[in-house]
C-alpha cells in the first residue's frame, strides 16, 4: 500500500523534531569550578567548614545539600536533562558508570596551576589542586572504562562544557593585593591556557566544545560589599563596581578572540563561545524581564545590609536562612547563582542568544 503524502509530511516531520529536540549527544563531560562543580570536593568527605554541605543548600530541587553551590541544580545539569541524559556524576565518585557523561569540575578550580599563583606572591589563595591541566588527566584516566579503544568516535558525539574557567585565577590575585587592572595584566596567559586546554579535548576527540566566559563580579554580593566605595563614580547606573566588570570584560574579549581561532584552526569541530557575562547582566540591567525581584541582593546568608553577604555570616552558616523565594533572586549566596537564574542561562546556551553559535544550531 503507498504512503499518502500527508503521511510522509507527518513521518518527516516527526524526524525533524526528534533531531531537534532528542538527545543529540550520546555523554556531557564537564570541566570547571564551583560554578559546575556537582560534587567532586565533597566524594571524600567534605573540607571542615564547607558551609555548601549545609541547608538552606540544595533546598529547591534536591532537598538536601549535594556540594552544589546553588538552591538547586546548576547549568551543566539542565544542560543534561535537555539532552536526555543523567545528572552529571562527579569523575572522582568510585565505581560509576561515565558512558554518559561525567563532571571533572571541582570548587576552587583555576585555568593555571600552582606555580603561576606561586610566581605571582598569591599561592597561598590558592586552596584546591584542581586546576583544568588536572582536570583533564582525571578525565584520560576514565576513558579506558569509557570508550576502550574507540574514544574518538564516541568522544566526537559527546557535548564538552569547558569552565567557566579563569574566575579563580582572578580572585586570587584580587585577594591577595592586586588591582582589577593589575590582574587583568595576566588574562592573555589565562585565556592561553583556556585555549591549549580547548585543544587537548580536541585532539582525544571532542567535537562539540562550549567554552564559557567569565561572569560580571563587580554585580556580586561579594565583591560589592569587600570593595565597597563612596565614591559613585566607582559604580555604573545599575550599581555594579566598574573596575570589576571591566576586568571581566577583558577576560572574555580575549576568550572570543581564542574561540575564533580555534574556529579556524579546527573547521571540522564546533566550538562555541557561550556569552555568561552578558545574560548576567541583562539580568542585573532588566531583572523583572526574567522574574527576579531581586538582583544585586543575595537570598541565602545572615549578613544583612544591602547585599546580605558578609564573609562570617555566609550561607550554610548558623544563623543564615535563605529568602522566602529563591526563584525570584539572580544571586543565591552572594557568589553564585540561584537555579532558576541557571535554567535561564542554560537555555539561552542552548537556543541562544548568548552562545555563539548556539548548541542546537
Amino acid at each position: 500500500m503507498a504512503s499518502s503524502p500527508l503521511l510522509v509530511a507527518l513521518v518527516m516531520v516527526s524526524a525533524c523534531f526528534l533531531a531537534v529536540s532528542g538527545q543529540k549527544f550520546n555523554a556531557i563531560y564537564s570541566f570547571g569550578d564551583s560554578m559546575s562543580d556537582t560534587g567532586n570536593l565533597c566524594v571524600n568527605g567534605p573540607p571542615a567548614g564547607l558551609t555548601l554541605t549545609q541547608p538552606p543548600y540544595g533546598e529547591t530541587f534536591f532537598g538536601r545539600a549535594t556540594c552544589r553551590c546553588s538552591d538547586g541544580r546548576l547549568v551543566v545539569d539542565f544542560l543534561a536533562e535537555k539532552f536526555g541524559l543523567p545528572l552529571l556524576k562527579p569523575s572522582k565518585q568510585g565505581g560509576a558508570d561515565f558512558k554518559q557523561g561525567a563532571n571533572m569540575a571541582i570548587i576552587g578550580a583555576t585555568a593555571m596551576g600552582s606555580s603561576f599563583f606561586q610566581s605571582l606572591g598569591v599561592g597561598d589563595k590558592i586552596w584546591n589542586n584542581g586546576p583544568l591541566d588536572t582536570q583533564i588527566q582525571w578525565f584520560q584516566n576514565l576513558l579506558p572504562s569509557v570508550c576502550g579503544s574507540s574514544c574518538k568516535t564516541y568522544l566526537s558525539k559527546s557535548l564538552f562544557v569547558l569552565g567557566e574557567l579563569g574566575g579563580n585565577d582572578y580572585n586570587a590575585q584580587l585577594f591577595g593585593g592586586y588591582t582589577p587592572e593589575q590582574a587583568a595584566g595576566q588574562s592573555p596567559t589565562i585565556v592561553d591556557a583556556i585555549g591549549a586546554g580547548a585543544e587537548k579535548l580536541i585532539g582525544l576527540g571532542a567535537m562539540y566544545v562550549v567554552i564559557p566566559g567569565v561572569l560580571p563580579v563587580g554585580c556580586f554580593p561579594i565583591y560589592l560589599t569587600l570593595y565597597q566605595t563612596s565614591n559613585a563614580g566607582d559604580y555604573d547606573q545599575y550599581g555594579c563596581l566598574k573596575r570589576f566588570n571591566a576586568l571581566s570584560a577583558r577576560h572574555n574579549s580575549l576568550l572570543q578572540s581564542k574561540v575564533t581561532s580555534l574556529q579556524g584552526k579546527y573547521p571540522y569541530a564546533k566550538i562555541m563561545y557561550a556569552d555568561f557575562y552578558s545574560h548576567v547582566f541583562d539580568m542585573v540591567k532588566s531583572p523583572a524581564s526574567y522574574g527576579f525581584s531581586t538582583n544585586l541582593r543575595a537570598c541565602c546568608g545572615a549578613g544583612g545590609g544591602k547585599y546580605n553577604y558578609q564573609n562570617g555570616a555566609r550561607c550554610g552558616m548558623s544563623g543564615a536562612s535563605a529568602c522566602g523565594n529563591p526563584s525570584s533572586s539572580l544571586s543565591w549566596d552572594g557568589i553564585h547563582l540561584t537555579e532558576a537564574a541557571y535554567k535561564k542561562i542554560a537555555d539561552g546556551w542552548v537556543n541562544g542568544p548568548y552562545c555563539h553559535p548556539a548548541i542546537l544550531s
